[in-house]
């Protein structure tokens, strides 16, 4: 039996330091080697951090929303036979049985989070959701290493409750229920602080020149749903975003100086070839910008495909560093809550955001009478000091030209 002291590793892209964002475990737990331990959170992403040996937990250090150093002391553990073998038998016969999971598609059981050591493994996004449903975590069959809950088996487990299909959250009798508190405080840890954080170093940095202007996406609209229409069910439709990221790739191959970073250490504009575009994605989590990367080398499927992908694994919290980082010009869109404008922040170090209204039909003068069109805005805003309001006007205009005459959109010499 030893004492093995394990130290916040040093999780790359130069990082210092993290936030404990939520434990896994706690003094007195068995864990065994690659059991995850605690969440963290670094300026890139939130990671995952595994034990490294077996044993059982003495002590853990730091509160969700408090920062620890690579290279700080973050769990110490007892190893050896006694501390990961009998001791943890007798905790086992001592626990009592975990209740039975509910049946999957083949009819066999799935192990509970909680089933294997005693506790509930799953993410804080998951804690969050069930805690607002009323269910006990004990009680949702996991489906990930060593019984993990992930987000699709809470969701199965709740579309199984409401459908009868699985228990339903134990019921409290009306009586016993507490009132409801006037007032509730929330700690802003994790992906929540690190947005907080990064919209008001952007807000408070960067002279921010908005832009908006109206897009008829008529002939758009027609070519979108030509594509869809000639799509197999089983192929996912074409929304507005891959047309626009093209067009937004033939805009900046007249104004490069809108694909860029500000280094503000070294003072230097760097400008990028390639155009790897962001996509304001809202997730359970809070909003994430995962990366369409080459889009000037990608056809219109091709970027569509990326976008579903990057995207999807970012709301299931399962996009990498590398597909969260490394953007150089942002796009963002509320969808059908899009509004009629927005004034989008700027997502340092880049210098433009261009984002996307609701489309709509209206009434519009064209060629002297009034016609019904399909109109869209869309809401831009640049670093005005390495963007001047002429360029930032003159590029959205190109984009626009290019939505409205969507063949414009496939010709790299269209202009």
């Amino acid at each position: 039996m030893s004492r093995y002291v394990f130290k916040l590793p040093d999780l790359g892209e130069g990082t210092v330091s993290a936030e404990i964002v939520g434990w896994h475990v706690k003094p007195g737990d068995a864990v065994e080697e690659e059991q995850v331990l605690v969440e963290v959170m670094t300026e890139k992403a939130a990671v995952e951090v595994p034990s490294p040996v077996s044993g059982r937990v003495l002590s853990t250090t730091g509160e969700p929303g408090e920062m620890v150093a690579v290279g700080a002391e973050l769990i110490v553990f007892e190893t050896g036979a006694a501390a990961a073998g009998e001791p943890a038998k007798a905790a086992e016969v001592a626990r009592p049985p975990a209740p039975a999971s509910a049946p999957r598609g083949n009819g066999a059981a799935a192990p509970t989070a909680a089933a294997a050591h005693g506790r509930v493994m799953t993410s804080p996004a998951n804690r969050r959701r069930a805690h607002e449903a009323g269910i006990d975590l004990k009680r949702v069959p996991g489906s990930g290493p060593q019984g993990r809950i992930l987000r699709e088996d809470l969701e199965a487990f709740l579309r199984d409750a409401k459908g009868g299909g699985g228990a339903p959250p134990a019921a409290r009798p009306a009586d016993a229920a507490p009132l409801a508190p006037e007032r509730e405080e929330i700690k802003v840890i994790g992906l929540r602080r690190l947005i907080a954080q990064r919209l008001s170093e952007s807000k408070r940095n960067i002279p921010h020149f908005s832009y908006v202007e109206e897009v008829d996406v008529t002939e758009l609209e027609a070519l979108r749903r030509h594509l869809n229409g000639r799509l197999t069910p089983a192929e996912p439709a074409l929304s507005y975003l891959p047309f626009l990221v093209l067009a937004l790739v033939r805009a900046l191959e007249d104004f490069p100086q809108c694909n860029a970073h500000y280094d503000a250490e070294r003072g230097v504009i760097i400008r990028h070839r390639a155009v790897h575009v962001g996509v304001a994605t809202q997730t359970p989590d809070g909003l994430k910008v995962p990366v369409v990367r080459n889009a000037e080398r990608r056809s219109l499927r091709e970027i569509a495909a990326e976008m579903r992908r990057v995207t999807e694994a970012a709301r299931q919290n399962k996009a990498t560093r590398e597909e969260l980082a490394g953007s150089t010009i942002t796009l963002t869109s509320l969808g059908k809550l899009g509004g009629i404008a927005s004034t989008p922040i700027i997502n340092a170090p880049e210098v433009a955001i261009i984002g996307v209204n609701r489309a709509l039909e209206r009434p519009v003068v064209l060629a002297g009478a009034v016609a019904i069109r399909r109109m869209m805005n869309l809401s831009s805003s640049f670093d005005h000091r390495f963007v001047d309001g002429y360029d930032a006007a003159a590029m959205i205009q190109a984009m626009k030209e290019r939505i409205e005459h969507p063949a414009m959109i496939f010709m790299r010499e269209g202009r």
